[in-house]
């Protein structure tokens, strides 16, 4: 069964809209993507106009960036200390916008979102 991203079809006072919705492709929406811990691995989809879209599926570095000395690096993702979109996605090693990771420079915060993108973004934590 597909999964469309359509509008509601009850108004905020309950009435119900009349005019029937007609399935489009434009409205056509996806599973979500649990990018996972691990080896590198990203996935390249087509989607509308013919661009291109890449979902990471997995990643163990991540772009981090200090706030005390202004500088971004690369650096390793140890593993997940906590995940506030859900908990138990901390015991299956998933990474959202977000969660706080122990890196090689200490914990960080995901600032970017994985599943829509190529890379992670992370921010350092000042403890």
């Amino acid at each position: 069964m597909a999964i469309l991203q359509l509008r509601s079809r009850r108004k905020n006072t309950g009435g119900r809209y009349i005019r029937p919705l007609v399935k489009r492709l434009s409205r056509l929406g996806g599973l979500p993507v649990f990018t996972k811990l691990g080896e590198t691995k990203s996935k390249t989809l087509r989607v509308i106009g013919g661009n291109d879209k890449d979902k990471l599926l997995a990643v163990n570095k991540a772009n981090l960036y200090d706030p005390t000395s202004k500088k971004h690096q690369v650096v390793a993702i140890k593993n997940i200390v906590e995940n506030p979109a859900n908990r138990h996605y901390v015991r299956r090693n998933i990474l959202t916008k977000g969660s706080i990771v122990e890196t090689e420079k200490g914990r960080a915060r995901i600032t970017s979102r994985p599943g829509q993108s190529a890379f992670v973004n992370a921010t350092l934590l000042t403890e």
